[in-house]
């Protein structure tokens, strides 16, 4: 609660599929480990590459996941089933009002009808970077960023 209340303001919606085991599921905020919010804890790639460039972007995201909940273990991700994709649409659709929605992956895409970027993982962080480029005040980077 104390997160979407400091980002209510944000322009715009980043959303990625849902809350990786090392991620979001222990620290509750999308695209955030437990490491970067206390020094301690799992780190997770996808939170550091995504962390990594809304920063050098200077970009005010509010950051979600079409499911906010983990689907999977403590110790594995899997992919979401289609009734949690559905059960997840009403919350990404309420905090999608008035702002610009970027789906982050195929599944938040598929959901959402949203620009696609592609997602951070295996692989995919030179193309995510430079596809949040475009989302930059004017369009280009705003501090030194490398793809």
């Amino acid at each position: 609660a104390a997160y979407l209340e400091a980002n209510a303001a944000a322009p715009v919606l980043l959303v990625g599929e849902a809350p990786g085991y090392r991620g979001a599921r222990v620290s509750g905020i999308p695209f955030t480990s437990e490491r970067q919010l206390t020094g301690t804890g799992p780190a997770e790639a996808t939170a550091t590459i995504v962390q990594q460039a809304i920063a050098e972007l200077r970009l005010d995201v509010l950051l979600w996941n079409i499911v906010p909940t983990h689907p999977g273990t403590e110790t594995s991700n899997r992919r979401p089933t289609q009734a949690e994709v559905d059960a997840g649409l009403q919350f990404a659709a309420e905090l999608a009002k008035g702002r610009r929605v970027i789906a982050v992956g195929r599944v938040a895409a598929a959901a959402l009808e949203a620009p696609y970027l592609r997602h951070p993982s295996h692989g995919g962080a030179s193309d995510f970077k430079a596809g949040l480029l475009q989302f930059a005040p004017g369009g280009r980077s705003v501090r030194p960023f490398s793809v």
